[in-house]
């Protein structure tokens, strides 16, 4: 299955999906020789915007989102929240981003951003590189000091693209554990995870 039947197929949009080991590890997939299906999101339009339902949680996002990675690229931050706040008005509510794009500075522009009342229009999502559970936490805390809010959305494992990334989240005192303390402490509300190689190391 090549990169444009599987993403038809998952209808998950950014790669995001809510997840458990049970859920998604290989190894029970290949015991009980079981079949993931996904359910078409649901899609309305509202304006100009479409808006789809994410995955299994319920929330209702933009179908185009705004990535995090090209907000460091304009000159100064004034630039950057003319863009996001335009899109944002236009209603675009999916805003990506990441801990490591641009050392940061890509977090720290769209927290500047958020302010004002905007950060109740947008689902917010971030990522993480870490794969322990220290790294992972350090990371979140840094990602809601930047983006000066103390929630995100959607905090996902960046780039689980190696056939080893799952094993090294889910070991014992690992990201994942990092993850499930942020959640029970209200820091995020749903955990995820993007990549973009091989689907077989998402299963």
């Amino acid at each position: 299955m090549n990169r444009r039947k599987f993403i038809s197929k998952t209808a998950v949009g950014a790669g995001a999906l809510a997840m458990t080991h049970k859920a998604f590890g290989a190894e029970n997939m290949a015991k009980t020789n079981q079949t993931m299906t996904f359910e078409t999101p649901k899609t309305t339009l509202e304006g100009e915007m479409i808006y789809r339902t994410l995955g299994s949680t319920g929330e209702k996002v933009s179908a185009i989102g705004l990535g995090g990675f090209h907000l460091s690229k304009p000159k100064t931050d004034e630039e950057t929240i003319k863009l996001i706040r335009t899109a944002i008005d236009r209603g675009m509510t999916f805003m990506d981003n990441c801990w490591d794009y641009a050392e940061g500075l890509s977090e720290i522009r769209m927290g500047k951003l958020l302010k004002n009342g905007y950060r109740q229009k947008v689902f917010l999502m971030s990522k993480i590189d870490g794969r322990d559970k220290k790294s992972a936490a350090k990371q979140i805390d840094e990602s809601l000091l930047r983006l000066q809010t103390d929630r995100i959305d959607l905090m996902q494992f960046h780039e689980i693209i190696r056939l080893e990334d799952p094993d090294k989240i889910f070991a014992e005192g690992s990201a994942f554990e990092a993850m499930q303390d942020a959640k029970k402490a209200g820091k995020i509300r749903y955990i995820g995870f993007t990549g973009h190689k091989d689907p077989f190391v998402h299963l």
